[in-house]
């Protein structure tokens, strides 16, 4: 007896260890102050990092002129590498450091995004822009259920967000947002870039939109699921892309299997009044395009910096059908800025009631989070 309790006292002195030795090569030396970064001052943001045989250093962040130009940093005491900067205006940017022509994340700071393949600090600067960015005081759920797809072959995974209260009230059922992502993106792309599970919290808590769940589908027709999970992609050759029976897969998939999926696992209520649709960039045009195919499916129809256009008879057609809200938003300096201004005139031609949103800015999540928290508040009301 008395040996094995040795044992374990041996065994737990080097879990200690273990855990101590972590610990330390967090603490980049004994007695070394820690190092903060970033570090928010009233009109101004210092970054630093501490990297001992780094010839240069230099900060790349998102708010810089070209959409991520560069300063260099000086180095300091104790090879800690820092450059203050005045504080940009309220938002969610992203940044790195650029060490010896590397591009490395800031270990002092937890918050990042992901974006495709990379993983990008955050730097959230409070004022108006972000009050709905952050943590409400209720909130809601993010789960990640699977659906069977016979159109695209393949069983794919779902970013769902229910209300604060759903497991709470049984009874109550909900309208439903279908919220999708653009090029380069997946099923986590609302979630991570877009903070879409944040803004509807902040929202739905203030009584400025209704409670919703919202769903998140992947869009890239060949995947499973997000590349984090490590599934290998369906391939899919040009030809395969070229098919006109691929053209419109994903869509009705969406339509014809999504939708039908969470109206029978979510209490979710299954008429067009509440249904919503809503997109970015390629998702924008998943949007048009569902609309188009299926335009008694959804009364409230959400394009975002759109790749994707309406024929006048399309838009007639969904004049006829009743839509209650089509917002279309799209920033002045986006490339896809002539298309929205060519759907605002179909639009417009064809005596569908509508909202034209111009912001500032280009093709950016600066400017998708803007549009969600805008016309979430328009939603099934």
């Amino acid at each position: 007896m008395k040996k094995i309790l040795t044992i374990v006292a041996s065994l737990c002195l080097a879990a200690g260890a273990m855990n101590a030795q972590e610990l330390t090569n967090f603490s980049f030396g004994r007695g070394a102050a820690p190092v903060i970064s970033p570090e928010i001052q009233a009109d101004s943001v210092t970054f630093r990092l501490k990297a001992d045989y780094a010839t240069y250093v230099k900060l790349s962040g998102s708010w810089m002129p070209g959409f991520g130009g560069t300063v260099d940093m000086k180095r300091g005491e104790n090879n800690v590498w820092s450059v203050k900067l005045p504080l940009p205006a309220s938002d969610i940017y992203t940044y790195n450091f650029v060490v010896d022509g590397v591009a490395v994340n800031d270990p002092q700071n937890i918050q990042v995004q992901r974006d495709g393949t990379r993983f990008l600090n955050m730097l959230i600067v409070p004022g108006k822009m972000t009050e709905n960015y952050g943590e409400a005081n209720h909130r809601g759920t993010v789960s990640h259920p699977w659906y069977d797809s016979k159109i695209l072959g393949i069983n794919r995974r779902l970013t769902v967000y229910t209300p604060y209260g759903y497991e709470t009230n049984p009874k109550k059922k909900y309208p439903v947002l279908y919220l999708l992502h653009g090029a380069g993106g997946d099923e986590e792309a609302w979630t991570s870039m877009g903070r879409a599970a944040q803004i509807l919290d902040n929202l739905i808590e203030k009584g400025l939109a209704e409670p919703m769940i919202v769903v998140m589908p992947n869009g890239n027709a060949n995947q499973q699921a997000a590349g984090t999970l490590n599934i290998p992609a369906k391939q899919m050759s040009m030809q395969d892309y070229q098919n006109p029976a691929n053209r419109d897969s994903y869509v009705r998939s969406l339509c014809e299997e999504i939708v039908p999926f969470i109206e029978k696992n979510f209490r979710a209520i299954a008429k067009p009044e509440s249904r919503a649709i809503a997109g970015l960039s390629m998702g924008g045009g998943h949007t048009i395009t569902a609309s188009n195919l299926y335009p008694e499916m959804f009364d409230y129809i959400c394009p975002l910096s759109a790749a994707g256009s309406a024929t006048p008879e399309q838009v007639a057609t969904l004049k006829k059908a009743g839509v209650k809200l089509y917002f279309l938003a799209c920033g002045n300096a986006d490339f896809l800025f002539q298309g929205s201004q060519a759907l605002d005139k179909t639009l417009t031609e064809q005596g569908l009631d509508h909202i034209y949103f111009v912001s500032e800015g280009g093709h950016t999540w600066s400017n998708w989070r803007l549009y969600l928290n805008t016309f979430a508040q328009k939603l099934f009301k």
